[in-house]
């Protein structure tokens, strides 16, 4: 971030929302998959979702000046190199990403009363993981981790490890990763039951279901299936407290045989936490979303470990949210 601030600058900043706002109202709407075929007037698009004119011209205006929509004698279309990120029907789409945004706005938009300390948030109810809201967080988990997911299991090198097991491992964007890689390979998925049936179609559609077992549990209290020389916990310690870190590397710790090593994927603070941006943003967004969830440092990462029983801990590679830790059960 520069330091050297202008006027100009700050309030550019102030106001940046209001486009991320739009887009997600766009997006909320689903206007871009309406629009992706033929164009519309902003009457047609307001009787089709059923919305005020008034709002629907604003809003389509201002979609256009932003250049997600094009705008020609009345009627609105969605930019066509838009298309294959903001139409549904677009097989690497958005929009399960763009959605959680606007989940998270509005637990963003409490943040001075939770640092205040006059209101508290919850996952479970109003977050990621509500009822309402959990298939587009395991959505926008794997449009983000998709294209890495290769890049991330080629540093872990997984060496001789055969039996993986998956903590809280979402729809299985990384269990598919280490099947492709490793042959070999078996895995244990574990997660939540409603996520485990997103995993299944997944899995299915891969066509492993002989090399994948799915079990369900919550990691915060069940313990984890034995028997495993490979656990991965892939963007899971930053939603949790660092007592709640510690004792899922317990768990973790129970569930692999002597030698087993373990693998945490997250953001690698640095020892101020001022570094990288995106990890001090992040460490907000868990301020405004969970109970005790933040962004942690390698020191603060490997304490939990070694207190939890592993050993030979160290810093894989320094990649933002991608960044990797590993520790080794001791024999």
């Amino acid at each position: 971030m520069n330091a050297k601030h202008t006027s100009d600058a700050i309030l550019k900043t102030s106001r940046g929302f209001q486009a991320s706002r739009v887009l997600l109202c766009g997006a909320e709407l689903d206007l871009f998959t309406l629009l992706a075929e033929k164009p519309l007037s902003a009457a047609a698009v307001a009787a089709e979702r059923n919305a005020e004119l008034r709002g629907v011209s604003i809003l389509l205006d201002a979609l256009s000046a932003l250049g997600y929509l094009n705008k020609t004698d009345g009627h609105y279309q969605t930019e066509p190199s838009a298309v294959p990120f903001l139409s549904a029907d677009a097989p690497e789409s958005l929009l399960p990403i763009i959605l959680h945004q606007g989940w998270l706005w509005q637990s963003w938009s409490r943040l001075t009363d939770i640092v205040l300390g006059k209101t508290t948030t919850s996952m479970n109810k109003t977050g990621a993981l509500a009822k309402d809201s959990i298939e587009s967080f395991i959505g926008a988990m794997h449009v983000i981790a998709a294209k890495k997911a290769p890049e991330v299991v080629a540093a872990i090198e997984s060496g001789k490890a055969r039996r993986l097991l998956d903590v809280g491992g979402g729809s299985g964007t990384y269990t598919l990763a280490f099947l492709a890689a490793v042959p070999e390979m078996r895995a244990t998925l574990f997660d939540l039951p409603p996520v485990l049936e997103m995993a299944r179609d997944r899995i299915h559609a891969a066509g492993v279901e002989n090399r994948v077992s799915l079990v369900a549990g919550d990691f915060y209290k069940d313990p984890l299936p034995p028997g495993h020389d490979l656990a991965l916990l892939s963007a899971i310690i930053h939603q949790n407290s660092q007592e709640e870190n510690k004792a899922l590397y317990r768990r973790v710790h129970d569930a692999l045989e002597s030698g087993g090593r373990i693998v945490v994927r997250d953001y690698v603070m640095s020892s101020d936490r001022t570094a990288p941006l995106e990890g001090a943003m992040f460490a907000v967004n868990m301020l405004a979303g969970t109970r005790g969830g933040s962004t942690y440092t390698y020191e603060e990462i490997a304490d939990g470990l070694s207190a939890a029983g592993f050993h030979r801990i160290r810093l894989i590679r320094t990649q933002g949210m991608f960044s990797l830790v590993e520790g080794f059960r001791k024999d």
